[in-house]
C-alpha cells in the first residue's frame, strides 16, 4: 500500500510557481522586404506608415552633418538641380539636430504618444522653407545658408482603430515621396528634377490607419503646402488620401492618392495673393506695395516598389500637379524686387508673368538600386518633368535628368555618396541652366553624412 501511494503521489502534476509570460511580440507586420544596408539609405520598409514596426520608442537626442561639393559645368548657380544648387564649392547641405520619441506601434495593450522636433541649418532649408516660418530668410534676403524647424509634430497611437492608428498634429513631411527632405533617407545626393517642384512638408493632422498586413491609408486635413497655418496664404481646409497596398509575396508595394486637395468651391485652387509692406521703386520713386503670393498645389501621387529580392529593387513615381492664376516661378520670391538686382540661385526678383487659368505639371522618376557589395549599393535614376507654362521652374519647357550614384557605408555612422549626373530642358531656344544661359548641365557630386547622437 505505501508502494502504491507513493506512485500516485509522484503521478501528480507539480503546480508551477508562477504562469510564464507570452512571449512579447517583435513585429507585427509583413517582413521588412530590403536589406538592412538600404536603412539609412532610402529605407528598408516599403513608403509609408510603418505601424506594427518596431522602432525606439525612448526618448533620444540625435542628428547628422552633410557636408558636400557638386562640381559642375555652370558657374553660377546650379538650379533646377536640387538640392546643391551651389557649383563648385563645398558647403553644408544640412547640420540637423533632432529630438523624438516614438510610440509603441507594436503593442495593441494601450495608447502611447510621441514627438518629433527637428532644426536643419544649411543650404538645404532653400528647399525645406515653410512661408511663414523663418521664410524671409530665403523669400526677402535670398540667404545662400538658414535655419529650418523642418519637423514640429506630436503623435498619439490608438491600438484599436484598425490594426492601430497614428496621429501627427504640428508639422510633418508630405508623405508619398520616393525621396525625402532629409539627406539620410534617400539613395543619391541630389534629387530628381520633379522633386525640386511637389510639396515637402504641411501643417495640420495627418492619421495613417492600419487595415491588414496589407492595406493602410493616410489621411489628412491641413494648410496647403509648404505654408503656415497663420500665413496669408494658407488654404484650410486642405485633405489628403493616400493608400497603401502590399502584395501577398510582399515584392510589391503601390503607394496612390491624393497628396493635396483644396476642398469647397474651385476658387480653393486658385494661387493666393496679398500686400504686406512696402518698397521705392527705383526708377520713379514711388512707394509700391510688396507683393507675397505662394503656389496652392492640387497633387496626385502613385508610387511602385518592386522587389527583385532583398538587395534589388526598383521604385518608380508618378505626380500630376495643378493650380489656377499663378504665375511663372511659382511662390513669389522677394530678393531685390527694390533694385531689379540678378535673380541668385534660381530665386529673387518678385512675382513673375501672371498665368490665367490652369497651369500643372507632370512628374516621373524612377530609381534602380542593387547591393553589390556588404557595404556598398548602386543607384540609377531617370527623370522626368513636364512644366509647360513655367509654373513650377520659371521655364516653359520639359526637363531630363540621368544619374548614377554610390552609396558606400563605413559604418553605422559614416557614408559617403558620389555620384555623376546629366541633364537637360528639351524646349528649343530655353536655357534654364546657369542663371538662365544654358540648356543643360554636367555634373559631379559626393557628400559625407556623419551621424551622431543615440538614433
Amino acid at each position: 500500500m505505501l508502494l502504491l501511494a507513493a506512485a500516485l503521489d509522484a503521478a501528480q502534476p507539480v503546480p508551477s510557481a508562477s504562469p510564464s509570460p507570452a512571449p512579447a511580440p517583435t513585429r507585427r507586420a509583413l517582413p521588412s522586404p530590403l536589406d538592412p544596408l538600404f536603412d539609412g539609405g532610402g529605407g528598408a520598409e516599403f513608403d509609408g506608415p510603418t505601424i506594427g514596426v518596431p522602432a525606439d520608442t525612448g526618448f533620444r537626442i540625435y542628428g547628422w552633418v552633410d557636408p558636400g561639393i557638386e562640381e559642375s559645368t555652370s558657374h553660377y548657380s546650379n538650379y533646377p538641380l536640387t538640392y546643391d544648387d551651389v557649383p563648385n564649392r563645398v558647403q553644408m547641405d544640412q547640420a540637423v539636430l533632432r529630438f523624438d520619441k516614438l510610440p509603441d506601434t507594436v503593442q495593441t495593450d494601450h495608447i502611447d504618444w510621441g514627438f518629433r522636433l527637428t532644426g536643419l541649418y544649411g543650404v538645404d532649408y532653400r528647399w525645406t522653407t515653410q512661408q511663414g516660418i523663418l521664410s524671409n530668410q530665403l523669400l526677402l534676403r535670398n540667404q545662400t545658408n538658414g535655419f529650418d524647424p523642418v519637423e514640429a509634430y506630436g503623435v498619439v497611437y490608438f491600438p484599436h482603430i484598425g490594426q492601430g492608428t497614428t496621429l501627427e498634429i504640428g508639422r510633418y513631411i508630405s508623405p508619398p515621396d520616393i525621396e525625402a527632405q532629409l539627406a539620410p533617407e534617400n539613395f543619391l545626393y541630389t534629387h530628381s528634377l520633379m522633386f525640386d517642384f511637389d510639396s515637402y512638408t504641411q501643417t495640420g493632422f495627418l492619421f495613417a490607419t492600419k487595415l491588414s498586413n496589407y492595406w493602410t491609408i493616410e489621411y489628412a486635413i491641413d494648410w496647403g503646402e509648404d505654408i503656415a497655418p497663420w500665413d496669408g496664404s494658407a488654404h484650410f481646409p486642405t485633405g489628403m488620401l493616400l493608400a497603401r497596398y502590399v502584395s501577398h509575396s510582399n515584392r510589391n508595394s503601390v503607394l496612390f492618392g491624393q497628396n493635396s486637395m483644396s476642398l469647397g468651391s474651385r476658387n480653393g485652387q486658385n494661387f493666393t495673393t496679398y500686400t504686406n509692406g512696402y518698397y521705392i521703386n527705383p526708377t520713379t520713386g514711388a512707394q509700391m506695395p510688396m507683393i507675397w503670393g505662394h503656389d496652392n498645389l492640387q497633387q496626385t501621387n502613385v508610387t511602385w516598389t518592386h522587389v527583385f529580392n532583398p538587395g534589388f529593387q526598383n521604385q518608380f513615381e508618378a505626380y500630376y500637379l495643378y493650380e489656377y492664376n499663378a504665375y511663372i516661378g511659382g511662390t513669389i520670391n522677394n530678393y531685390n524686387v527694390a533694385t531689379g538686382g540678378p535673380v541668385y540661385l534660381g530665386a529673387g526678383g518678385g512675382p513673375g508673368a501672371f498665368l490665367p487659368g490652369l497651369s500643372s505639371a507632370t512628374g516621373l522618376v524612377d530609381y534602380l538600386e542593387y547591393k553589390f557589395s556588404p557595404k556598398d549599393f548602386v543607384s540609377f535614376r531617370t527623370d522626368y518633368i513636364n512644366d509647360p507654362r513655367g509654373e513650377r521652374s520659371g521655364f516653359a519647357t520639359a526637363y531630363g535628368s540621368l544619374t548614377l550614384g554610390v552609396t558606400h557605408r563605413f559604418s553605422n555612422v559614416f557614408m559617403i555618396r558620389p555620384e555623376i549626373r546629366t541633364e537637360k530642358a528639351f524646349r528649343a531656344g530655353v536655357t534654364p541652366y546657369d542663371n538662365g544661359t544654358k540648356a543643360y548641365q554636367n555634373t559631379f557630386g559626393m557628400d559625407a553624412i556623419l551621424n551622431y547622437g543615440n538614433p
